[in-house]
């Protein structure tokens, strides 16, 4: 399945910019889709709410703010540096966060809904955290996660991220790689992959995809990607995906 070249003209779709082909394409002929988390899947940046626990949510939100941007180049850099801010949480408050705090974003299941049922695979890779990332995978029922460990010791975080198989932290080139890995795995090639984020983070995945989509995402996100959501829900993709 080859994109044409061909755009539509954007006021049939209102909220969504569309760029290099020309819809709808059909759901069936995508064997596999690729989710960011944080302000993708969830409404949240779920570290900015962790380090609101102890009166540093200013100063963390800050750095992920300009990571999601692109104005830190170095992603591992940075979270290690938000990280090491939350030495001494609670591990109660990670939990906290998610009871209170965390949501679906709009759309979200519906389009997980429709991606199952048309025969796809779901991924989720995530900057975000294992504790968050397991339970959003458990409730939308996705196939595979790929998150941060963080490490904990007599019941608090101790500002280190654990090192995994895979690696120590699931940064741009991380998620690039897990998509690249999956689809291998599954047999199918990078083009028959839809990939879905929000930050600059996600650009190196949604570079090998064969859709790469934009949800609410930064400018130089939407910028680059062939569908960008910027009103409604997630489920909107589905308007261009039959």
């Amino acid at each position: 399945m080859t994109p044409t070249s061909i755009s539509p003209p954007n006021d049939a779709f209102p909220g969504l910019t569309i760029r290099r082909f020309a819809p709808p394409l059909a759901l069936a002929d995508f064997k596999l889709i690729v989710f960011d988390m944080d302000s993708t899947l969830i409404n949240i940046e779920c570290i900015d709410e962790i380090a609101d626990a102890v009166g540093k949510k200013t100063e963390v939100a800050v750095i992920t703010e300009a990571t999601m941007r692109g104005e830190i180049k170095d992603f591992k850099e940075s979270l290690r540096q938000r990280v090491a801010l939350l030495k001494g949480v609670p591990v109660d408050a990670l939990q906290k966060v998610y009871d209170e705090r965390l949501q679906l974003n709009p759309g979200a299941e519906q389009l997980v809904a429709a991606c199952k049922a048309a025969g796809l695979k779901v991924l989720l890779v995530s900057g975000g955290f294992t504790f968050f990332a397991n339970r959003v995978k458990d409730r939308l029922g996705i196939d595979f996660a790929r998150s941060n460990l963080l490490d904990e010791a007599d019941g608090k975080l101790t500002g280190v991220v654990v090192q995994q198989s895979w690696g120590d932290i699931c940064d741009g080139p991380e998620k690039r790689r897990t998509l690249l890995e999956v689809a291998s795995l599954l047999g199918i090639s990078p083009q028959e992959a839809i990939a879905v984020g929000d930050g600059a983070n996600d650009l190196p995945m949604m570079g090998e995809a064969g859709l790469s989509v934009a949800f609410h995402a930064k400018p130089k996100v939407r910028e680059q990607a062939m569908v960008a959501i910027n009103e409604g829900g997630l489920d909107r993709l589905l308007e261009v995906l039959r």
